[in-house]
């Protein structure tokens, strides 16, 4: 396949670059700083661009087979970038009538599991109190893929940890994995890429964890 991978300097972002080029893919990676991109591989391109204009961006999505998204805030300072930046992706996708779209947001953006207890449920109600304003951006982002004309994809992680590819995790589509409190950043990747031909997961939130 032909993908192209947003925010491919980040955690989940190179994990993707990486991941897409071991099986095969060719991978456009979009990055503000190339220097920053460590991954290399002869079915790799490499575009410079700040995400500000979709006009620049549309050369680095036509005749995609998908586009893949790392981009959200890395800290709480960094709310509003998330859907900022994913609008001007989607409007470059648009036009140039690209149509399959994943992206990461978050766990506690998406419904509780059903069977969820006393101790997931106050965890999550902190978390959210505590990363309110990342959390309405990550929210406010998956709202711009679902009025998009794209058939998008939100991949809802817990907590991210710094740990190799495992391939082993729990899939709920349009909810959320019971007692699902961490997830390696290389498996939502993985998750990802297994995602980008099921139609099962077209227009769904999907929560991911061990």
């Amino acid at each position: 396949m032909k993908l192209t991978v947003f925010g491919a300097t980040g955690g989940i972002g190179r994990e993707l670059v990486r991941q897409g080029l071991a099986a095969g893919h060719d991978v456009t990676a979009v990055v503000r700083d190339p220097a920053r991109l460590t991954v290399t591989g002869a079915r790799l391109e490499v575009v410079r661009a700040d995400l500000t204009d979709p006009e620049v961006l549309r050369p680095a999505v036509a005749g995609r087979d998908a586009v893949l998204s790392g981009l959200g805030p890395r800290a709480r300072k960094d709310a509003g970038i998330a859907t900022r930046l994913t609008r001007v992706v989607l409007a470059a996708m648009e036009a140039e009538q690209v149509r399959r779209m994943l992206a990461v947001s978050a766990g506690p953006v998406g419904p509780a599991p059903v069977d969820e207890g006393a101790v997931d449920r106050w965890m999550r109600g902190l978390v959210s109190a505590v990363l309110k304003d990342v959390y309405a951006d990550l929210s406010e982002m998956e709202a711009e893929l679902a009025a998009s004309g794209t058939d998008w994809t939100v991949v809802r992680p817990p907590r991210l940890q710094d740990k190799p590819v495992t391939g082993v995790y729990r899939v709920v589509a349009g909810g959320f994995p019971a007692r699902g409190r961490f997830i390696s950043r290389a498996d939502v990747a993985h998750a990802m890429l297994g995602m980008v031909g099921d139609a099962g997961v077209v227009k769904q939130g999907v929560g991911v964890a061990y």
